[in-house]
């Protein structure tokens, strides 16, 4: 496990380490015996005889793979926590979901949603409440469709915003839940990805993918951009 995250990282400097996180590994857990990034990546300093301080300055879930950036010494966490909390970042990602039966997608198709949500620690899930509910914060994202097959479509997604599980609850209430994503789209939701696919989608994985980061560099300031792709297995039948 830990060759196979060395293998993904995209980007090292003294202030920074950024890689491709697989979907179904933690960022950090408190769980005995239970792996997670932070973990692999200390111990991948140590090993090199660095120190093994590794700042985390923003998550991805546990099932969602892609691009994500740690800090290496505590002044650049600083600087990126300050650049995450300022907006002066940007991510965009890319999400698989099932198809609204009454009004299908349209190549191109762009859109924003704007909805407020509230956390339910007891569950680790977030719904969509009215404006206004005791505890409510306002989630906005946009999204751009990419291509689309069968009963699926590929969205390129800009988070405005960065809230508990916000994709996945957002694209949910607007009726285009993600493919597989029983938590917040049922059964039905695994059943049509797996029709269409032939893929029984796993619980711990999803398809969801940041595919992109920017921010500026905690030392010299510079712009810096990140892409990759979605290793996802469901992605990787709408490319072939």
């Amino acid at each position: 496990m830990m060759n196979d995250i060395l293998d993904d990282i995209l980007y090292e400097d003294k202030e920074m380490i950024l890689l491709h996180k697989p979907g179904g590994i933690a960022v950090q857990t408190a769980r005995l015996g239970q792996k997670d990034l932070v973990s692999m990546l200390k111990n991948y300093r140590a090993g090199k005889n660095e120190d093994p301080y590794i700042g985390v300055v923003h998550r991805l879930d546990q099932p969602v793979e892609g691009v994500i950036l740690f800090a290496k010494t505590k002044e650049a966490a600083a600087s990126f926590s300050r650049q995450f909390q300022s907006h002066q970042t940007d991510k965009c990602y890319c999400a698989l979901v099932c198809c609204n039966k009454e009004r299908p997608f349209a190549t191109g198709e762009k859109a924003v949603l704007t909805d407020y949500l509230i956390k339910d620690p007891k569950s680790n899930t977030s719904k969509v409440v009215k404006q206004g509910s005791p505890g409510a914060k306002k989630a906005v994202l946009d999204y751009r469709v990419l291509q689309t097959a069968g009963s699926l479509a590929e969205l390129l997604i800009r988070l405005e915003t960065g809230r508990h599980h916000q994709i996945r609850v957002q694209l949910a209430h607007a009726g285009m839940p993600l493919a597989g994503d029983v938590k917040y789209a049922g059964e039905d939701s695994m059943a049509l990805t797996e029709r269409y696919t032939g893929v029984r989608q796993s619980y711990q994985n999803l398809p969801l993918c940041s595919v992109k980061i920017c921010f500026f560099h905690p030392k010299t300031g510079e712009k810096m951009e990140f892409e990759t792709k979605p290793k996802h297995k469901l992605f990787q039948l709408l490319y072939e």
